[in-house]
C-alpha cells in the first residue's frame, strides 16, 4: 500500500501523478473535504479530523431537496473535487487537472440516539463547529452514504480510474498530512 507523503504535493501540482496511488489519493480527497455535492453542495464528514474513515456522514434537514428526492430511492452520487480543499492556481473546476472523485451508493437516514448516529453527529460537530447552532426546527437528522457501489477517480490527465471499493475502505483509517 502506498504512502500518502506526497499526496497533497501532486495534487497542487508540485511532483508528477505517477508517483501516488489512486486508492490513496481518493481517501485522502474524502478525509480532508469539507463539502461535496449530492443534488447540491453540502457538508459533510467522514471521521475526526485526519482519522477518515472513507464514509461520508451528513447532516440533513427534511427540507432538503436531497431528503424528499431519497424517499422515493436512497442511490445517489457523491462527489468531491479538489478545489473543495482551497483555491488551486486558479483553475476551473472542469478542468482535468483537477482531482475528483466521484462515489455512488445509498444515502441512509440514521437513528441519531444510536452509536453510529452519535458518532456521526460527533464527526461532522468536529469537522463542522456551526452545525450545533443550526435550528432545531429544521429537523436536522444523521445520514451516511452504504452500500457504495462504485468509486470514480479523475486524477490524472489520461482518463478515469475505477478505484476498488473493498480497497478504499480497507484504507488505513488514520490520514496522514
Amino acid at each position: 500500500m502506498a504512502s500518502m507523503e506526497g499526496v497533497s504535493d501532486y495534487l497542487f501540482g508540485l511532483i508528477p501523478n505517477h508517483t501516488v496511488d489512486p486508492v490513496g489519493v481518493a481517501r485522502w480527497l474524502v478525509c480532508k473535504n469539507y463539502w461535496g455535492t449530492l443534488w447540491h453542495v453540502v457538508s459533510f464528514s467522514d471521521g475526526f479530523p485526519d482519522r477518515g474513515r472513507g464514509i461520508p456522514y451528513f447532516y440533513l434537514t427534511k427540507y432538503d431537496i436531497t431528503v424528499r428526492n431519497i424517499e422515493k430511492d436512497p442511490k445517489v452520487a457523491f462527489a468531491v473535487s479538489e478545489l473543495g480543499l482551497g483555491p488551486v492556481s486558479g483553475r476551473d473546476p472542469q478542468d482535468p487537472t483537477v482531482t475528483k472523485l466521484t462515489m455512488t451508493g445509498k444515502l441512509k437516514k440514521l437513528d441519531r440516539n444510536s452509536a453510529e448516529g452519535k458518532f456521526a453527529l460527533s464527526v461532522l460537530e468536529a469537522k463542522h463547529p456551526g452545525m450545533k447552532k443550526w435550528p432545531a426546527d429544521h429537523d436536522f437528522e444523521p445520514y451516511k452514504l452504504e452500500d457504495i457501489k462504485d468509486l470514480f477517480l479523475l486524477f490524472e490527465t489520461g482518463g478515469p480510474v475505477h478505484v476498488n471499493v473493498k480497497e478504499y475502505l480497507r484504507y488505513p483509517k488514520k490520514m496522514a498530512e
